[in-house]
């Protein structure tokens, strides 16, 4: 179930990122940030009334403040880097998160991986640097204003350090406690919101009014994939597998993202598809 939930939190997460990066024409990171946090945590406010009253406010409060890393900080700093670099760009900036997801958990959680899961993740950090630094020159970049492609990398590492940070504390709550993968998505969404809702401006006219129905459809499915399905499966990783593995098989996204590379002008060559498969390589000796 861990592995299914990955790979399938991999695909819905991709083509999340596909779709959001289209919607920054009209808002900023920051709104779309607030938009579908605020959509999603609606969509799944019922669940707040599962969550018992003896549940401890220390795992809920590290929750809140993975949700405030990982959602607040790090999809802000994402979307932000999937307007200036673009989504298969963008996502394999990861290349070394797979390695970082293991750190992180051996250091702070005590969660040492076995040998085969630090050699997969090094294949997919080798094949997922291969595929960012190929072509370089001959991939169309969409820069506005001062945007540059190293602002853009910087905002994509930011976003790397929060979501394995956030992932990491995720992992330290869920491996020992009776909460949930569905109430963990819905305390994180609602304090991801509590701290966008200050810096975040939304004009609710313009959304509701100026915006095509065509474009608004776009961010509710966005929202059900990426951050409703995405973040759900996301923590059922976290509640069932070690930190390091679950993380490296969810690095898979930039494999996924090849079939998204075209409709953003992007070409794909042989080298770009022998790269990929030897990150499945990875993924499949971090399972043996």
């Amino acid at each position: 179930m861990g592995v299914f939930a990955a790979i399938s939190a991999a695909l819905s997460w991709t083509i999340a990122c596909f779709i959001w990066r289209s919607q920054t024409k009209f808002f900023s990171s920051i709104q779309i940030n607030l938009i579908k946090n605020t959509l999603a945590a609606f969509l799944f406010s019922p669940v707040i009334l599962t969550i018992s009253s003896n549940t401890e406010i220390k795992a809920i409060a590290i929750l809140s403040m993975s949700g405030f890393i990982g959602i607040t900080l790090g999809d802000s700093f994402y979307i932000t880097a999937l307007r200036i670099l673009g989504t298969r760009r963008t996502l394999t900036v990861e290349a070394f998160s797979p390695i970082l997801a293991n750190l992180f958990g051996a250091i702070l959680i005590k969660e040492i991986a076995p040998l085969k899961v630090w050699i997969g993740a090094s294949i997919i950090t080798l094949s997922l640097t291969l595929i960012a630094r190929e072509n370089i020159e001959n991939i169309p970049i969409n820069t506005k204003e001062d945007d540059s492609l190293i602002k853009g990398f910087i905002f994509a590492f930011l976003s790397l350090i929060c979501a394995v940070l956030a992932a990491t504390l995720s992992r330290y709550v869920l491996k020992d406690s009776v909460i949930s993968s569905l109430q963990s998505t819905e305390i994180r969404l609602v304090a991801s919101i509590i701290f966008l809702i200050p810096v975040a401006r939304i004009n609710f006219s313009y959304l509701l009014n100026d915006i095509t129905k065509r474009n608004q459809l776009k961010l509710v499915v966005a929202t059900l994939l990426g951050t409703n399905l995405g973040i759900y499966l996301q923590q059922t990783v976290f509640k069932l597998l070690p930190i390091g593995l679950g993380w490296t098989l969810l690095s898979i996204s930039p494999v996924i993202s090849l079939f998204f590379a075209s409709l953003e002008g992007e070409d794909i060559d042989t080298k770009s598809i022998l790269t990929s498969l030897l990150a499945l390589v990875g993924v499949a000796i971090a399972l043996i």
